[in-house]
C-alpha cells in the first residue's frame, strides 16, 4: 500500500511503485483532469504540483513522491473559488480544444507563486508545455493579467 496527500486528503492506494503518478491519479484515484500526452514528460500536460512544485505526471513512479502534497487542477481551486490565474484563463478565453490547459494553468499557477510578477522571459522560462493549437500569446496575456489581478 502505497499513502498519498491528494488535494489535502489521504488516500492509499494498492499499486506498483513504479506505477506512473499519472495513471495512479486517473484509473485509481479517479482525478481525470491530468491529461496524458506525451508519456515521456515532454509536452506538460500531466503537471501537478509537489509540494509545491509544478511536476509531470507521467515519468514519476509514485512510489518515489513519499510524503509530499500532490495538488491537481481538481485541488487548485478548493471549494469551487476559481484562482487568479483561471479567472484570466476564462476572461482572455485561452483555451482552444482545451486539453493542455489543465497542465498550463498548473505550471502557470506554479510560475505565479515563485515569481509574483512574471517579466516574459520568465514566463518562456516557465512555460514549457505544448500546446498544439498555439496558444502561447493568450497563455502569456493571462499569466500577466493574473499577476495584475
Amino acid at each position: 500500500m502505497i499513502a498519498l496527500n491528494v488535494n489535502g486528503r489521504e488516500t492509499r492506494i494498492d499499486v506498483d511503485p513504479q506505477t506512473p503518478l499519472l495513471w495512479v491519479l486517473r484509473d485509481h484515484v479517479g482525478l481525470t483532469g491530468t491529461k496524458y500526452g506525451c508519456g515521456i514528460a515532454q509536452c506538460g500536460a500531466c503537471t501537478v504540483h509537489i509540494d509545491g512544485q509544478p511536476v509531470r505526471s507521467c515519468g514519476l513512479p509514485v512510489g518515489d513522491v513519499g510524503s509530499a502534497k500532490i495538488v491537481t487542477i481538481e485541488g487548485l481551486a478548493p471549494a469551487g473559488i476559481l484562482t487568479k490565474v483561471q479567472k484570466a484563463w476564462l476572461d482572455l478565453d485561452v483555451p482552444q480544444c482545451g486539453y493542455c490547459q489543465s497542465g498550463m494553468l498548473m505550471a502557470a499557477s506554479a510560475l505565479l507563486a515563485a515569481t509574483p510578477n512574471p517579466t516574459d522571459a520568465d514566463i518562456d522560462a516557465a512555460m514549457t508545455n505544448i500546446c498544439r493549437c498555439g496558444t502561447y500569446q493568450q497563455v502569456r496575456a493571462a499569466i500577466h493579467a493574473a499577476a495584475k489581478a
